[in-house]
């Protein structure tokens, strides 16, 4: 029987390729706020210090780019930088009400209630 599951080489190297092909890509278009996003993502689970810098960088240098927020904040709520998770939800549920982006305003606002649960006995 066939296995389809690919080994862990194999699929170190496809992240290893999607890195340099972001890298590459943030090189030639610094203006574009989707390269440091997937760079960040592809980091976030494997090298946390990157991603961390990716994630700042965003928030900082486009601050008007949405899809930022949910993944920086929920990438700081699971590093336990609690009170960076909070500012970033809130900023981005402000950013998708003046946006008048109704989809990711919801998503934001159900990630921002799990978080306040769970860190209730913080804030």
């Amino acid at each position: 029987m066939h296995n389809n599951y690919k080994t862990t080489g194999h699929l170190q190297t496809m992240q290893a390729q999607r890195i340099k092909y972001l890298q590459e890509e943030i090189e030639t278009f610094p203006e574009d706020p989707f390269n440091y996003y997937a760079l960040a993502l592809e980091y976030a689970g494997s090298d946390s210090g990157e991603a961390e810098k990716l994630f700042e960088k965003l928030v900082n240098h486009f601050p008007d780019y949405l899809p930022a927020y949910y993944q920086a904040a929920n990438f700081y709520f699971e590093k336990g930088k609690h009170e960076k998770a909070d500012v970033l939800f809130l900023r981005g549920i402000s950013l998708a009400e003046k946006q008048g982006n109704e989809k990711t305003l919801r998503e934001l606002k159900g990630s921002y209630s799990i978080f306040k649960a769970e860190t209730d006995d913080e804030f």
